[in-house]
């Protein structure tokens, strides 16, 4: 789009909400026989050792495990309450809570991979995305950081697991509208590797639709391996899935394994279509992120070209620009 359109907060909202559901599948070249997956919901886990995880399904109702996660603002009697839902582009504060089924906001919540709730917003387009760590206050209101480096439509998800007895783990998804001049860009390119920091990831595996299958991420750094990767939350590497279109969220953990330089992950796609992976990995005490485009269900799709640059975690889909904040 050559020319910026002039976008209000409640037309980016509600261009926000016409997402077109696309899915994800096949996509980036063999593997190994992919270890079992024990189920398809998240576990907390110790470095080395887990089994990969999608999308907080574990003991959910069976009209909630029908849907990936983050696909809804409401279930299983919990709601995600934005308090800022029209930010400012750049840095500002987002503000928000969890409601029970009484409009009470939730104050107590199971720790899990190190934190009482992980937070995730990205754009629309899929160029930007940010892993977020909130401050809750004493009345269950959550704060943080965040940069948004343009105008359009957002997606902010929740992901947590509340302290009350038979809780279950869910993933809530809400809309964020930032006003400006709105002028989305491309998905970047399918690419067997992304660049960031000084460091390249190379994706392998397969991602099919409906059933369990491995990826693989090999961390270098200047031709080298990298083996000496560090836990973060409690694991060599965490892995978010966004399905083009719709941004249904899956989140998986790595597989036994490690330091590196090799992490791998079992996933189960929802559908097939395209998908936007996003891993966090540590070293020399610092998180970084390497996203890649996969396109599932098509038989002999690989990954083809270098990604576009936001695609290479040193801008937009990274951490260099605010893609962690710590609370």
């Amino acid at each position: 789009m050559n020319t910026g359109v002039k976008i209000t907060a409640f037309a980016a909202a509600l261009a926000a909400t016409f997402g077109t559901a696309y899915g994800v599948g096949k996509g980036v070249g063999p593997v190994e026989e992919p270890k079992k997956a024990e189920h398809a919901g998240h576990a907390a886990q110790e470095p080395q050792k887990g089994s990969g995880h999608g999308g907080h399904e574990e003991g959910a109702t069976a009209a909630a495990s029908a849907l990936p996660g983050g696909l809804q603002v409401s279930q299983d009697g919990y709601t995600l309450a934005l308090e800022t839902p029209t930010p400012a582009v750049g840095r500002g504060t987002l503000k928000f809570s969890v409601k029970d089924a009484a409009g009470k906001k939730v104050t107590a919540f199971a720790t899990e991979h190190g934190k009482e709730l992980h937070f995730i917003v990205a754009s629309r387009d899929l160029n930007t995305f940010r892993h977020l760590h909130p401050v809750k206050a004493a009345d269950g209101t959550w704060s943080v950081d965040a940069d948004l480096p343009a105008a359009g439509g957002y997606k902010a998800f929740a992901d947590f697991k509340p302290a009350a007895p038979g809780a279950r783990g869910v993933t809530l998804g809400a809309d964020l509208a930032v006003p400006g001049a709105y002028a989305p860009k491309p998905l970047p390119a399918a690419a067997p590797t992304a660049d960031v920091d000084g460091y390249q990831v190379r994706l392998g595996g397969v991602l099919d639709p409906g059933k369990a299958g491995e990826l693989r991420l090999t961390v270098t750094k200047g031709g080298k391996p990298v083996t000496d990767l560090e836990p973060y939350l409690g694991a060599y590497g965490h892995l978010v899935a966004l399905r083009d279109g719709d941004l249904a969220y899956l989140h998986v953990h790595p597989n036994e394994g490690g330091p590196g330089p090799d992490v791998s992950f079992t996933a189960t796609a929802p559908s097939a279509g395209t998908y936007r992976l996003f891993l966090d990995f540590q070293h020399e005490g610092k998180v970084r992120t390497a996203a890649f485009t996969v396109t599932a269900g098509a038989t002999g799709k690989t990954a083809g070209k270098s990604p576009a640059p936001a695609a290479n975690g040193t801008g937009e889909a990274g951490h260099g620009a605010g893609g962690h904040t710590h609370g």
